[in-house]
């Protein structure tokens, strides 16, 4: 490989985009969201800028996600953002970067290959594919070579994803479609249903940051809300207490541990005691939900713990990937041989 040439890890998530270079660390954290306007199909504005837009556009705008549960649900806005990210994060340097991209534990083949596709349009040298747990517990900075059981779960916008790691492989695992974003649509519905005002997912979102819990131990706080009430059309606020959300955020975090324990029953028993003993490590901004670790641990009957930097660890894993290319096992991390 030339001296120059440079290796990319690129956490492609629901909510946000997070680029890791070798040699520099994260270079680029933004939003996934692309602004388009809706007459000429052309790309307004890509991250940050398209974010401040969401449910703020006039009918000629719209501010879109192009994943949607931790896969591309838009083929072409998908690209047309990952090229913007590159332009940004490489410049327009004669050498392709080589990229390595996370992607949920229950991806398809066809999703494995309009990933791949969208990179390697979007101007990639070469496509590496890693799965989300594994980029998560290197970058978490567990040594995965070891004949050790390791379980993390990685908790994402769209996807939470399980396994359980040793020798360099996934002994199990398991995806579902609950993350950060399944959070912030169970606070709209409550508030909508319990006060007749609907709130945007922004809005949602820093209600979620200011008062969740799932600490059945916590002490109540409240949060003011801005909306439009559902019966009178006009705009309105009001206040929302932490008690009133632990019921509904609850049971979108059981569902999360009872995956957890499901991939556990199903682990063998003498990597279970090595779990026992050195816990659960949670990453992804969704694990950062108040009180999750302390009902994971309570759950799981082991410490469950946030890495030292659970955002950015798949983003930080997915780049140093590269070292690590020769030493895991199968299905780990595939050399794209897609044709692009």
């Amino acid at each position: 490989m030339p001296e120059n040439a440079v290796d990319i890890g690129i956490d492609l998530g629901t909510s946000t985009v997070i680029i890791y270079q070798k040699g520099k660390g994260i270079v680029l954290k933004e939003p996934s969201v692309v602004a388009v306007d809706t007459r000429s199909g052309a790309v307004i504005s890509v991250g940050e800028e398209a974010f401040q837009m969401l449910g703020r556009t006039p009918d000629r705008i719209r501010a879109l996600r192009p994943l949607a549960d931790g896969v591309i649900s838009d083929y072409e806005l998908c690209e047309k953002m990952i090229q913007f990210f590159l332009k940004k994060t490489c410049g327009s340097g004669l050498l392709k970067p080589r990229v390595a991209l996370c992607v949920p534990s229950g991806i398809t083949d066809v999703e494995s290959r309009a990933v791949v596709e969208a990179a390697a349009s979007a101007g990639a040298r070469k496509v590496y594919l890693i799965e989300e747990p594994v980029a998560a517990a290197i970058g978490a900075g567990i040594d995965i070579e070891k004949p050790q059981g390791n379980m993390v779960i990685d908790i994402g916008g769209g996807t939470a994803d399980i396994a359980v790691l040793s020798l360099s492989g996934i002994v199990q695992k398991t995806s579902i479609k609950t993350g950060g974003e399944k959070f912030d649509e169970a606070i709209v519905r409550y508030i909508r249903d319990a006060r007749g005002v609907l709130i945007g997912e922004k809005m949602a979102e820093k209600i979620k940051w200011e008062i969740g819990s799932v600490d059945p131990d916590a002490e109540d706080k409240t949060a003011v809300y801005k909306g439009r009430n559902l019966r009178t059309g006009l705009p309105c606020k009001g206040e929302v207490g932490r008690f009133e959300l632990r019921d509904c955020l609850t049971e979108l975090a059981n569902q999360i541990i009872w995956s957890a324990q499901a991939v556990m029953e199903k682990t063998p028993p003498e990597l279970v005691g090595d779990i026992l003993v050195g816990g659960v490590v949670m990453t992804g901004g969704g694990c950062k939900l108040h009180g999750l670790e302390k009902l994971a641990s309570l759950r799981l009957k082991t410490e469950a713990r946030l890495a030292e930097n659970p955002e950015e660890c798949v983003a930080i894993g997915t780049g140093r990937s590269f070292e690590y290319l020769d030493k895991l096992s199968d299905g780990f991390i595939t050399s794209a041989t897609y044709r692009h």
